[in-house]
């Protein structure tokens, strides 16, 4: 009998000791991925950087560009002699339009979420849910082409009842309709999952207290829910932020400003990047575009703090 608990415990051990092998195995592909992942974006910010801070060094000769014009300015002419690299201007830009999209997109996207995840009936629920997966794989192309036809065609309309004359549609307002239409199934889908994952506990002891399930839905549900509501709402913006193909057809091509009119025509760092790529030589002008990258990069540091810096300042329910 004592041989054979032995012959057990020692096969207990063998198994334990290869469970725990195996573990560890997985564990450190895990952790590979992970460091993979992370020098991934090293390299690509290593690479921009270093590229996009070469025209500003003593040693890039007589094309040296001035590092406070190039921030401030307020005009963007490389089709000059000398030219003129000014991103000032461009990113007002491209926090107006961005910024104006979430305006528009983020609060619809809430509701929606709300709908799809709690009041909506399963039948219901299914096809939005389709719907809105269905908008998320839609290619930019596509939303350009579409925005190019049909978004264009409707501000120009709207501009021309009240007697304003646009560029065939071409404007800061196409930008805006366009891209709250690109980052609403990214912030829904996100969201909804955020929604649904909020306890339920929550819920039924808000409606204990009182509370009707709009109120509830309201004020315990999506604060409860905020921190992923607020993680679709900064993938959003670095969506817009980073939407070039689709922009580039509906935005114009302007070459000063800032732009305030909502129906004038506007230039964003994405599309600067993206116009006159393949017209561009290795030199200075090339170059330039990685600066504007890091520009673009900062940006979105910025805004995705401003985010988490707000998600912390609202509501007092949290499910963290």
């Amino acid at each position: 009998m004592m041989i054979k608990d032995n012959k057990h415990k020692e096969k207990f051990a063998t198994f334990h000791r290869r469970k725990l092998w195996q573990d560890k195995v997985i564990q450190r592909i895990f952790q590979g991925s992970a460091i993979l992942a992370a020098l991934m974006i090293f390299f690509i910010y290593f690479f921009v950087i270093s590229r996009g801070i070469q025209p500003f060094l003593p040693s890039y000769g007589e094309d040296q560009q001035n590092l406070l014009s190039f921030i401030t300015g307020t005009r963007w002419r490389p089709d000059i002699n000398p030219p003129e690299y000014g991103v000032g201007f461009i990113v007002i830009n491209t926090l107006l339009t961005s910024l104006g999209a979430a305006v528009i997109s983020f609060p619809i996207s809430v509701l929606t979420a709300l709908f799809i995840a709690k009041i909506a009936p399963p039948k219901v629920r299914f096809v939005l849910t389709t719907i809105v997966e269905l908008l998320a794989a839609i290619p930019s192309i596509v939303y350009g082409v579409y925005a190019a036809g049909t978004i264009t065609g409707l501000v120009d309309g709207f501009a021309g009842f009240f007697g304003i004359s646009t560029y065939g549609g071409n404007s800061v307002m196409a930008v805006i309709l366009l891209l709250a239409i690109m980052i609403f199934p990214t912030i829904t889908s996100l969201a909804v999952v955020s929604i649904r994952a909020v306890d339920r506990n929550l819920e039924l002891g808000s409606i204990a207290l009182g509370a009707s399930t709009m109120e509830t839905n309201f004020k315990v549900v999506l604060t409860s829910a905020k921190s992923g509501i607020f993680a679709g709402l900064a993938l959003g913006l670095g969506r817009a932020f980073g939407e070039a193909t689709a922009v580039s057809m509906v935005a114009g091509n302007r070459m000063i400003g800032p732009t305030w009119n909502l129906f004038d025509i506007t230039r964003t760092l994405t599309t600067t990047i993206l116009t006159g790529m393949h017209e561009t030589s290795p030199g200075l002008d090339y170059d330039m575009r990685f600066s504007v990258g890091i520009i673009l990069l900062l940006v979105i540091l910025v805004t995705n703090l401003s985010i988490q810096y707000i998600k912390r300042k609202v509501g007092g329910i949290t499910n963290e």
